[in-house]
């Protein structure tokens, strides 16, 4: 059965979402094995100008309904959905509503099939807000898999070395065991994420980095996103 879905789907289509500066473009470009930025269709499938598409658009400049396509991977289409922070209680609700839209509609090359929540390692201190509170509290998905990605993970290596050496330890030394110190910092915010979220009354799918997801999500046939 999921075999004969599979081959239905021209397009495996994500909305990738999170606030501004999350990393979301350099993800895409990672999983798409591409340096180059993505062409920019309409949901009409024209092809819009060329736009340099920015993890730091601000509102004003940017439609959730265009679609990003790499020609590295002209397979998956990418809807990216700006930072709430930079919008609005009306731009929330159009999310929605694109969310709502796409994720119930019969024609199956137009459906969501995951979601990626980006939340950057950059601002480590404030991993969960109040608009990932928000959309994780008002925004039913339904079907659809919302997975957690952690971004700019290498944004750690410094607050280890730091963490580190506050406890004593010599530059040289510090760096030295920074590599496993930057893995439990991970692993620390990573489960204060997953107790925050979890607590929400839709909470996410699943959890990781786009390293894994690079590896999982886009082998369509054996994605943790079509368990």
């Amino acid at each position: 059965m999921a075999s004969e879905y599979m081959k239905n789907i021209k397009h495996f289509r994500i909305l990738v979402m999170g606030r501004a500066n999350a990393g979301k473009t350099t993800i895409l470009q990672r999983v798409c094995n591409s340096t180059d930025k993505p062409e920019i269709f309409d949901g009409k499938g024209n092809k819009t100008e060329d736009v340099v598409v920015q993890g730091t658009l601000t509102r004003g400049h940017h439609d959730i309904k265009h679609e990003l396509v790499f020609k590295s991977n002209p397979g998956f289409v990418f809807h990216d959905s700006c930072g709430f922070e930079a919008g609005s209680a009306q731009q929330f609700d159009q999310m929605k509503r694109f969310v709502v839209d796409h994720a119930a509609t019969t024609r199956v090359n137009e459906r969501i099939h995951v979601i990626w929540f980006c939340i950057p390692m950059t601002d480590y201190h404030r991993t969960v807000t109040a608009a990932e509170k928000k959309f994780f509290n008002e925004c039913d998905t339904g079907h659809v898999p919302v997975i957690v990605l952690l971004t700019k993970v290498d944004a750690l290596y410094l607050a280890a070395v730091e963490e580190l050496v506050d406890g004593g330890l010599t530059i040289m030394e510090a760096k030295e065991r920074a590599g496993e110190k930057q893995g439990e910092l991970l692993e620390k915010w990573l489960a204060h994420i997953k107790m925050e979220l979890n607590k929400c009354k839709f909470p996410p799918r699943d959890y990781g980095t786009p390293e894994e997801y690079r590896l999982h999500c886009f082998d369509a046939k054996h994605s943790k996103c079509h368990e």
